[in-house]
């Protein structure tokens, strides 16, 4: 993950492990970060618990900032109890609210074997996941013609086809490339395609 924020950032405060997914849309998040327990991730997955782990659906549905312990969502699969064999004993859940044209949100679990938090380590957690979730958030500014020429860009088409289709000159394709890849901070119009495809904007 970008941003500036590193593994080690969250791993001082959680260190029996966490999860991060920011900008979560529809279905799935723009980039996530999994630092849990190897084992409990080949379980959980194995056995499907997504939808009814009782973090996860305090995550999207909420925001804020919860321990484990306070959520009240019930877990008839005992994940929680499971998890705890795995060392995520104590754990607090966060959710940063949705933010921005597209809505979308940014949460994290994060986890210890040895202690519950303290709200002051809430509060660093609660700070870092949201300026993550800043540092990361797709940028608003690129113009339907700079998406469009990126689109085509993606498509395989030359400048000149470019500029043929939209009924312009090959000079203003260029622009509207160069301005796309200031905004995306590209250096290249691949590079360019290819955060606007990861930001989901074509």
């Amino acid at each position: 993950m970008d941003g500036g924020v590193g593994q080690s950032d969250f791993t001082w405060l959680a260190p029996a492990g966490y999860y991060i997914a920011l900008h979560v849309g529809y279905a799935y998040p723009l980039s996530e970060q999994n630092a849990l327990p190897e084992a409990w991730v080949e379980l959980y997955t194995r056995r499907g618990y997504l939808l009814q782990d009782p973090v996860m659906r305090w995550l999207y549905q909420n925001r804020g900032a919860a321990r484990w312990r306070d959520l009240g969502l019930p877990d008839p699969a005992g994940i929680l109890a499971q998890a705890a064999e795995h060392g995520l004993r104590y754990g607090v859940a966060i959710s940063c609210a949705p933010t921005g044209p597209d809505g979308q949100r940014s949460f994290g679990s994060f986890a210890r074997a040895d202690r519950d938090f303290t709200d002051e380590e809430i509060g660093h957690l609660e700070a870092r996941l949201r300026r993550l979730h800043e540092a990361t958030a797709p940028p608003t500014n690129l113009t339907r013609a700079e998406l469009e020429a990126l689109s085509m860009v993606r498509d395989g088409l030359l400048l000149k086809e470019i500029a043929a289709r939209l009924g312009v000159s090959e000079g203003a394709i260029k622009q509207r490339l160069k301005n796309a890849k200031h905004k995306l901070g590209a250096k290249t119009a691949s590079q360019a395609v290819s955060a606007a495809v990861g930001y989901g904007l074509i």
